[in-house]
């Protein structure tokens, strides 16, 4: 009789395994895949200059804890920070570099927020980011891409509107 070799390996039965990642099928235009809240649409220039001179600076605040509330219901799929992003320029404004990785990171929700109600988009986090540089432009730049989501619905803020990517 004949002892088996334990360093002779056993074929193993080659079974087809489906692939890990499989694409996902596209969307239709048409169909929405989910649903959010409408944002508000503001003046742009009224948040960049106005408001802001007429409380002293708070209303930059407001403004930004604002739109990501609003993006964050806009598109529940997506975690959106709400009170992280204000924290930020409040607390750590004084590195330079925090602020304008936050500024960045919002011009890159504003464009999947464009991407989730089918437009394009047009919203570019490096230029909103360097925009925040002159004078804080970046905020009219910011408000008129948010203000595109706003007019592709119609809808008062805070209504049921569906998603469409």
């Amino acid at each position: 009789m004949t002892q088996p070799n334990p360093y002779q390996q056993t074929p193993v039965p080659v079974s087809p395994q489906p692939p890990a990642w499989t694409p996902a099928a596209p969307v239709a235009t048409g169909q929405p895949v989910a649903t959010g809240l409408s944002m508000k649409e503001r003046n742009p220039v009224l948040v960049w200059l106005l408001w802001p001179l007429l409380t002293l600076g708070i209303y930059s605040l407001v403004w930004y804890y604002k739109i990501h509330k609003e993006m964050a219901e806009f598109d529940r799929r997506r975690a959106v920070p709400v009170a992280g992003p204000v924290l930020v320029l409040l607390f750590l404004s004084w590195t330079l570099i925090a602020p304008l990785v936050s500024y960045y990171n919002t011009g890159n929700r504003i464009r999947n927020a464009q991407r989730a109600a089918g437009l394009p988009e047009t919203c570019s986090a490096v230029g909103g980011m360097l925009l925040m540089l002159v004078f804080g432009v970046g905020v009219v730049y910011y408000q008129s891409e948010l203000n595109k989501i706003c007019a592709a619905y119609g809808v008062p803020a805070g209504q049921q509107i569906p998603l469409h990517a």
